[in-house]
């Protein structure tokens, strides 16, 4: 199984707000839980493809955390993005040998409010340029659930692209591809990313999600600003949907979200 697109993290100041904001949008949200650590609790937007939003606030600050810390520092917005492995054991070893700097996989988990208690596995390399492994070990079906909560009033049905603000398109990619064992021979081009100059190339995550890794080309505009304050990471998601168009910025607590229509 190839390495797919799980969720993408993004941190807001008020639960409940983001809860009620992200619902104006026409999406269903329901209630995440609290994780184990205590630290954070969250509500998701799980769409039909099986790829979810992740709207996470930090009941405290947690000093070391590159979440904690990017949120404290820079407010509202993305903090990460997440790929679904096949087998998180296995693929973190294939991934280190192809040369990447990942992690073994460590714990993790939470409480979602009917009490139920989920566990999976995450892997992480230093640089947040390249996703997080999350890998299930109860049953996905109770960290991403199905049914009616995955149709959502807006028509949205998945992921079809990310964005990740990166200092350096070729180091990046070859990151990228060493996680996914595929996409080394991407072609950096010139391209235009939130009405800024930059450098880019896209790989595949999956069959119907690509990622399109950024540099500025220049220290001005809002690439260049969001690498600058916010590190190395998501910048932009773009759904499938039936209309085309940016959704609210007023509503989607810091996180620039567009659709395309299909």
């Amino acid at each position: 199984m190839s390495l797919t697109l799980d969720h993408l993290v993004i941190a807001v100041a008020d639960l409940d707000a983001a809860f009620a904001d992200y619902s104006r949008l026409g999406f269903t949200v329901i209630r995440g839980g609290e994780h184990q650590n205590g630290v954070t609790h969250n509500v998701l937007v799980v769409l039909e493809d099986g790829a979810y939003l992740e709207l996470i606030a930090f009941k405290k600050p947690e000093p070391g955390n590159r979440w904690s810390d990017v949120y404290h520092r820079a407010g509202e917005g993305f903090l990460d993005h997440a790929l679904l492995p096949g087998d998180i054991d296995a693929d973190v070893k294939a991934a280190q040998a192809r040369g990447l700097d990942i992690a073994d996989p460590v714990a993790g988990g939470r409480f979602r409010p009917d009490g139920a208690r989920l566990d999976w596995k995450t892997a992480r390399a230093p640089g947040s340029d390249v996703p997080f492994l999350c890998g299930d070990v109860t049953p996905r079906s109770l960290r991403v659930q199905e049914g009616d909560v995955r149709r959502h009033d807006n028509g949205i049905t998945g992921v079809a692209s990310v964005t990740v603000a990166v200092r350096d398109v070729e180091a990046s990619r070859a990151r990228y591809a060493a996680l996914l064992g595929a996409g080394a021979d991407a072609p950096v081009v010139e391209a235009e990313i939130l009405g800024s100059p930059a450098r880019a190339a896209t790989l595949p995550l999956g069959p119907r999600t690509t990622v399109t890794l950024a540099s500025p080309a220049g220290t001005d505009g809002a690439l260049a600003e969001a690498l600058a304050r916010r590190g190395e990471g998501p910048v932009a998601a773009v759904f499938r949907g039936p209309t085309a168009g940016d959704l609210d910025p007023s509503l989607t607590h810091g996180a620039h979200l567009s659709v395309t229509a299909g």
